[in-house]
């Protein structure tokens, strides 16, 4: 069994969990004061569920607060960013379904570490 992949970013840090062909799992934890990049996927949809902090989720520019026990969908294609807006961390399991996994299907629209 190989290990897991596991890596540091500007934002903060994540895990992945499991991984097959049909799926992906990862725990993310977000610093205080960070945001992800405003991104969509053209392989993968998510769903997350957030297990422990507040912030702002932005969906196709619509932003809604959201906190522990809150659940998000994001289907194929469709613009999404968190902000950790609360003094603690975020941390939030992420659940991949789709055709393909990799980091580089990312598409970043905006991005507050020059990744766009």
């Amino acid at each position: 069994m190989s290990e897991l992949e596991k890596a540091e970013r500007p934002w903060g840090r994540y895990e992945v969990l499991q991984e097959s062909q049909s799926h992906k799992v990862k725990c993310i934890w977000m610093n205080p004061g960070a945001r992800l990049s405003y991104q969509r996927h053209k392989f993968r949809s998510e769903h997350w569920f957030i297990v422990q902090g507040s912030g702002e989720i932005t969906i196709n520019g619509k932003v809604s607060a959201v906190k522990a026990g809150d659940t998000v969908e994001f289907e194929v294609g469709i613009l999404h960013r968190l902000a950790n807006t609360g003094a603690d961390e975020i941390i939030f399991v992420e659940v991949q379904t789709g055709t393909y996994f990799g980091e580089d299907d990312i598409e970043r629209i905006e991005d507050d570490f020059g990744r766009a």
